[in-house]
């Protein structure tokens, strides 16, 4: 089946307490290569996201964005570093005896106090993402996977159009070659025939022989073999196309076959018109190998 291989889509998802956007897009690429691009603390997602795309897509390289935050208050904790007061009140009880300083520590002195009093996110919220914020990461990537493939197929059927339109032209200029051919070598024929009448008597040589060697150089411009390799590509190709399997790979190594048969066809038919049509079917091959690339 005719996939492209480029493509965009995003998801969205929230829960009371988890927003979550992914982003995803896909461009040529000869395998398969997924980057995944998401907070540290989202870190087990990539192996997953690898996976959701390696069950939709086979080729691209494919590039996924994911931005989460939580809406919901985190756990706070309240520390309090009870050797480093104890050192405080020491050292003011000192100082009072002193009569440096009067009057008792108060609580609001206590809030003062760099590093005795710490307010923090519970070590349990702050060592990563939550299980519920995984499963809605995984949500949203699986369905901006599933529109990039929907995408990918779509703008897959537009290529199918035009590569079908190209692959019709080649059979047109293949039957073309078959004929143009076949007339060269007629031609060619009549032209070693007259050239061999036109010769004195005394160098005309054994008739048989001549007869047998104009045979043997004519035999040298058919192409009836690479017209039936051409004709027996373009069959595969529709083959591949129709298929659900995906078929960028063997197409590209379709194309470099039948730009082998046309180059062959080209150094042995006879004829300028023969010739413009080869030159015409290696512009139209080369307009099938660029569309190819795009294809998964």
């Amino acid at each position: 089946m005719i996939r492209s291989m480029t493509g965009f889509a995003s998801a969205a998802r929230e829960t009371g307490a988890e927003k979550v956007n992914v982003t995803i897009k896909s461009v040529n690429h000869r395998f398969l290569d997924v980057v995944v691009k998401a907070p540290q603390s989202l870190g087990a997602i990539e192996t997953r996201a690898r996976a959701l795309v390696q069950q939709k897509l086979a080729r691209g390289r494919v590039e996924i964005g994911v931005w989460a935050e939580s809406t919901a208050m985190p756990a706070r904790e309240v520390s309090l570093d009870e050797p480093l007061l104890e050192q405080v009140a020491a050292m003011l009880a000192a100082a009072r005896d002193r009569g440096l300083v009067t009057g008792t520590l108060s609580v609001s002195d206590l809030l003062r106090i760099p590093q005795v009093l710490e307010i923090r996110t519970r070590a349990d919220h702050a060592a990563g993402a939550t299980a519920a914020l995984l499963s809605t990461v995984d949500e949203a990537i699986a369905s901006a996977v599933d529109a990039l493939a929907e995408m990918r197929a779509t703008e897959g059927a537009f290529l199918a159009a035009d590569l079908d339109a190209r692959l019709a032209t080649m059979g047109g200029f293949v039957d073309a070659l078959e004929l143009h051919a076949r007339d060269g070598q007629r031609q060619l024929e009549a032209r070693l025939t007259e050239r061999v009448r036109d010769l004195p008597p005394d160098l005309r040589g054994d008739p048989a022989a001549v007869a047998q060697e104009i045979v043997r150089i004519v035999a040298r411009s058919d192409v009836d073999e690479e017209v039936v390799r051409m004709r027996g590509h373009l069959g595969h190709w529709r083959a591949l196309a129709a298929s659900e399997e995906p078929c960028g790979r063997k197409l590209d190594f379709l194309v470099q076959e039948m730009n082998r048969e046309i180059n062959t066809i080209g150094s042995k038919v006879e004829g300028t018109r023969a010739t413009e049509v080869v030159i015409a079917a290696k512009a139209e091959l080369e307009r099938l190998r660029e569309q190819v690339q795009n294809v998964e």
